[in-house]
C-alpha cells in the first residue's frame, strides 16, 4: 500500500452509492481513509461511518480533524461546501475530488503547499484513474519553492512566500543560499532549473536555507529552516518551564539562531522526569534524548565542571548532551547559565548543530518491481507506491526510464549497475532517517532484484521496526515470454549466468540439471563485457541433452523502444550476439516454432505436435 502518513488522517465523503463504491476501492488498495456517508447509505465496510445532520454542518464540525479530504461529489458542490471553511493556504487541508465513475480525480485545494497534487497522483494510480492537476509547478515541471523541504522535515520561516513563488512561476532566477541541512532536495530539481546557488549571503529575492533567523535588514526573500539544532539542557531540580523557555529564547536571540531550526532537546537521564523540561518539549513537540552519566563523560567539551562531575557523575551535562544528540555534530554555542531574580532554579543551555537534519516521522521501504521498463507495464500498486515515495533509489538506467513518472521535487539516488549493496544500504539509511524510500528493480524485485539484498541487510542489522512492503512487477522472463507467444506453458526454470555472487561450478551444476530435466530455461545476465565464456559453456551443456533444432530466442530490451527479438535454434545460436540487456530462452523437447511464436504445449492437443 502507498505510504501517505503525511496526509493522515484522511477524511472522505460520498453522498451516492456510486461515489461510496469508488471510495471503498481506495480503501481496498490499502489507503487509510475514514469515509462519511449519509445514514441511508450505511455500509458494512469497516471504514464507513454515517452522519445525520446536513452535510455542510457535518463538514464544519469535522473539517479541522483531517489533514486531507477526498470528495466523491461534483466539483461545484465541493467548492460551495468548503468555501466558508477556508482560512489560509498554509493551514487548509489538501482537497481532492473523485468522479463517481472513478475515471478522474482533481487536485482542488492545496496542490503543492498541502501536497494535494501528490495525494491526487497517488490516489489516481492506486485505482487507475486520471489525475487532474492545474497548478503552475505541475504544468511547467518545476519544484515549487514552498515545498522544497517538506519531505526533509524543514520548517518554513519568514518572508514573502507569495512573491518568491510568483517569481519562480515566471521563470525568473532565484538565488539560493544554504548554510545547513542536506543537499538531497537538489536531486528533485529538473535539469533546466533557474536556481543560482550562492556562497555569500544574498541581498534580496533569495531563498535562505539556514539555521539562522533572517537578518532584520533583509527586505525580501524567504527562509527554510532544516531542523539541525540540538539543545543540551541542564537544570536544577524544580526549575519551571517558564524559566527554561526564557533561557532558550534568550540564547537563540543572542546567537541569531531560529527556533524553527531546533530538532529537539537532550539532557542526562536523571532529568527525564523533570516536569519543566518535559513541559517545554511537549509544548513544541520536540523529541527528547536522554543520556547516562557514563555516556556524557566520554565527550570532550570546552567548559567541563568539577562541581557538575561531583554532583552528576559527569563533568558536563548540557554541552555533552547537545553533542551526543547531534550525532557527531559540533558545538556552536557553549553552555550559558540563566537565573531569574526572585525565581527558584537555574538553567544551563548549550547548542550543537548536526550535519543532517532531523526528520520528525518514521520512514519506510517500498521494494518495487518496475517491470520490463515501459511505464504501461507497471502495476497500479507499484505506480502508486512510486508516486508516494520521497526518494527513488536504483540503477541509473532504471531511474531514467521512470523519469516521465516522477513528480517535480521527487528525489533520486542513482547508482552504477554493480553497486547493489551500496544502494540497498543507502535505502535503509534513508528510511531510518525518516524518508519514504522506493527501491527500484527492473522486472520483479524478488527475482534477481533488490528485495532479497535489502531484506538480508535488514536481518543482518536486526532492524525490524521499519515498515517494508514488497511490490511485484512483470519479470523479465514473463515479459520475454509474452513477446514470444507461449513458451512457458509447461515446467520452466530461470538461471543467472553471473558468477559475481555465485561460484561458476554451482551455476554449471544447475545448468546441467535443467538441461537434463528438460525444463524450458531462461538465462538471466547471460553475457557481459567481462563475462564472455559462460554463455558459450551453457550452450555446450544444453547441446549434451537437447537437439540442435531446439527453438531458442534472444529477447533484448522487451517492451522498450530498442526492443529486438531473435528467433533461432540451440545449434545455430551465436552467444556473441547477446548482451546484459538480453534474456536467452531455451525451449524444451516439445517447444515448437509457429511463425514468430514459440509454443510449449501443455498437452491439451498433444496429437497435433506428434511427428
Amino acid at each position: 500500500m502507498p505510504r501517505l502518513d503525511d496526509f493522515q488522517p484522511i477524511g472522505a465523503i460520498a453522498t451516492t452509492a456510486q461515489g461510496l463504491a469508488q471510495l471503498e476501492r481506495l480503501v481496498d488498495t490499502g489507503i487509510s481513509l475514514t469515509i462519511w456517508v449519509p445514514s441511508h447509505l450505511a455500509s458494512t465496510h469497516p471504514r464507513v461511518q454515517t452522519y445525520d445532520r446536513p452535510l455542510a454542518a457535518h463538514l464544519e464540525k469535522h473539517w479541522c480533524h483531517y489533514q486531507a479530504w477526498i470528495f466523491a461529489l461534483a466539483c461545484g458542490a465541493v467548492v460551495r461546501l468548503i468555501t466558508p471553511l477556508l482560512t489560509h493556504k498554509q493551514q487548509d487541508p489538501a482537497v481532492c475530488v473523485l468522479s463517481e465513475d472513478g475515471q478522474w480525480i482533481v487536485s482542488l485545494l492545496g496542490s503543492h503547499g498541502a501536497g494535494g497534487d501528490r495525494l491526487c497522483q497517488v490516489l489516481a494510480a492506486a485505482i487507475g484513474a486520471t489525475p487532474i492537476l492545474t497548478g503552475a509547478s505541475h504544468a511547467q515541471g518545476y519544484f515549487a519553492v514552498d515545498t522544497w523541504g517538506i519531505a526533509l522535515g524543514w520548517q518554513r520561516g519568514a518572508g514573502d512566500w507569495n512573491a518568491i513563488a510568483s517569481q519562480q512561476a515566471q521563470g525568473k532566477p532565484l538565488h539560493v543560499y544554504q548554510t545547513c541541512g542536506s543537499s538531497w532536495w537538489r536531486t528533485g530539481l529538473s535539469s533546466d532549473h533557474s536556481l543560482e546557488f550562492v556562497s555569500t549571503p544574498p541581498l534580496e529575492n533569495a531563498v535562505w536555507i539556514t539555521e539562522k533567523a533572517l537578518p532584520p535588514s533583509l527586505t525580501s526573500g524567504v527562509a527554510w529552516h532544516p531542523r539541525v539544532l540540538w539543545l543540551g539542557i541542564g537544570c536544577e531540580r524544580g526549575t519551571s518551564a517558564a524559566l527554561i523557555q526564557q533561557a532558550i529564547d534568550q540564547t537563540l536571540a543572542q546567537t541569531g539562531l531560529s527556533p524553527l531550526a531546533i530538532a529537539g532537546l537532550a539532557s542526562i537521564d536523571r532529568k527525564a522526569d523533570e516536569v519543566g523540561l518535559c513541559q517545554v518539549a511537549e509544548a513544541h513537540d520536540w523529541p527528547s534524548r536522554w543520556f547516562s552519566a557514563q555516556e556524557l563523560a566520554q565527550v570532550t567539551v570546552p567548559t567541563p565542571s568539577a562541581i557538575v562531575a561531583a554532583e552528576m557523575g559527569t563533568p558536563s551535562v548540557a554541552e555533552a548532551a547537545a553533542v551526543l544528540a547531534s550525532d557527531g555534530g559540533h558545538l556552536i554555542v557553549p553552555k550559558q547559565i540563566y537565573r531569574q531574580g526572585g525565581e527558584p532554579g537555574a538553567v544551563t543551555i548549550a547548542i550543537a548543530q548536526s550535519e543532517r537534519e532531523f526528520i520528525p516521522r518514521q520512514g519506510s521501504l517500498s521494494l518495487i518491481g518496475m517491470g520490463p521498463g515501459a511505464l504501461d507495464q507497471l502495476t497500479f500498486a507499484a505506480r502508486s507506491a512510486l508516486l508516494a515515495a520521497d526518494i527513488l533509489v536504483g540503477y541509473a538506467l532504471y531511474l531514467e526510464l521512470l523519469a516521465p513518472l516522477r513528480r517535480p521535487g521527487q528525489m533520486v539516488a542513482a547508482y552504477a549497475i554493480t553497486q547493489e549493496r551500496q544502494r540497498a544500504q543507502a535505502a535503509i539509511d534513508l528510511a531510518q532517517w525518516g524518508l519514504n524510500v522506493a527501491v527500484v528493480s527492473s522486472g520483479d524485485c524478488g527475482i534477481y532484484g533488490m528485495a532479497g539484498l535489502v531484506l538480508e541487510l535488514l536481518a543482518e542489522a536486526g532492524i525490524s521496526h521499519l515498515p517494508v512492503e514488497v511490490l511485484p512487477g512483470v519479470s523479465a522472463v514473463n515479459a520475454a515470454a509474452a513477446r514470444l507467444g507461449a513458451p512457458l506453458m509447461h515446467d520452466f526454470c530461470t538461471i543467472s549466468l553471473s558468477d559475481r555472487l555465485t561460484p561458476w561450478p554451482v551455476i554449471q551444476k544447475r545448468l546441467r540439471a535443467a538441461a537434463e530435466a528438460d525444463f524450458v530455461t531462461a538465462l538471466y545476465n547471460p553475457r557481459s563485457r567481462d563475462r564472455q565464456q559462460q554463455l558459450v559453456e551453457a550452450k555446450a551443456i544444453f547441446l549434451e541433452y537437447r537437439s540442435p533444432q531446439t527453438p531458442l530466442a534472444i529477447v533484448r530490451a522487451a517492451y522498450r523502444p530498442e526492443e529486438h527479438i531473435t528467433l533461432t535454434t540451440l545449434g545455430a545460436f551465436q552467444p556473441e550476439a547477446v548482451d546484459m540487456f538480453s534474456l536467452v530462452l531455451i525451449g524444451n523437447a516439445s517447444t515448437r516454432r509457429f511463425h514468430d511464436w514459440l509454443i510449449t504445449p501443455r498437452g491439451y492437443l498433444a496429437s497435433i505436435w506428434q511427428a
